[in-house]
């Protein structure tokens, strides 16, 4: 599970009325807990996340509210092009991109392919871990940006979508 991924789940339990929530996936676990006082009026500054890996659990520590605006500064931007009603799959980090689980392997996705929600759709490999993009979105690829062991910056276009 990649830190984009977290802070979605930590997004999700602020904004609702849940208390708690686990997700565990590839032999990972993430628990979100959120603790409301009546003086906090539902605001999520009681959210707590813990995080395990076949060990006993790691307490982290609560992510400060200013986070997700820090994530949405933009980045150097390219020059843009109009994508007219394409969607992008950006990369969520920095790292390697790698088309297919392994080097003799069939790629993932391929150009012109259908796609659908949560699909994976290439692995990035940061600081020796391997992390598979999903889509968020059905359709078609009608462009993949990066080649194969290429390096990639955070919120860099990775495939180009028609969706559905």
């Amino acid at each position: 599970m990649n830190e984009n991924y977290i802070r979605k789940l930590i997004r999700l339990v602020e904004e609702s009325e849940i208390e708690s929530l686990e997700v565990s996936s590839w032999g990972r676990k993430v628990r979100i807990v959120q603790r409301i006082s009546s003086s906090q009026n539902g605001h999520g500054d009681g959210t707590h996340v813990v995080v395990a890996a076949h060990a006993p659990a790691v307490a982290a520590a609560p992510i400060p509210a200013a986070a997700p605006a820090a994530a949405t500064s933009p980045a150097p931007a390219a020059p843009t092009e109009d994508l007219g009603n394409l969607v992008p799959v950006k990369s969520p980090m920095v790292g390697t991109f790698y088309a297919a689980p392994s080097p003799d392997s069939d790629p993932y996705v391929s150009l012109n392919q259908k796609i659908s929600v949560g699909q994976i759709v290439c692995i990035v490999e940061a600081m020796k871990l391997m992390n598979e993009i999903e889509s968020e979105v059905s359709g078609r690829i009608t462009r993949i940006m990066v080649e194969n062991a290429q390096p990639v910056e955070f919120g860099q276009t990775l495939f180009l979508i028609e969706p559905d």
